[in-house]
């Protein structure tokens, strides 16, 4: 059985993932941008254009109350 990659929760109680080889994928609109990565039963987020800064990493429900949230235009992306 493969070893898990989560250690104990951090900060906000999510836990420090190991994202060294996660498969980030780019938004529709190409390179750069954000890109997210599925983790351990976690979504992680983070600048494309910075991939050595820190990411965001989200719980299945937070990432979609954050996705129905952007596109009903609550963060004013749209």
């Amino acid at each position: 059985m493969a070893k898990s990659t989560v250690s104990q929760p951090v900060a906000w109680g999510k836990p420090a993932l190991d994202l060294s080889g996660a498969d980030w994928q780019s938004g529709s609109r190409g390179v750069g941008g954000v890109q997210i990565a599925f983790v351990e039963g976690f979504v992680a987020m983070r600048n494309g254009e910075r991939p050595d800064g820190p990411s965001l990493v989200f719980a299945p429900r937070e990432w979609r109350r954050f996705v129905l949230g952007t596109r009903g235009g609550r963060f004013g992306l749209n």
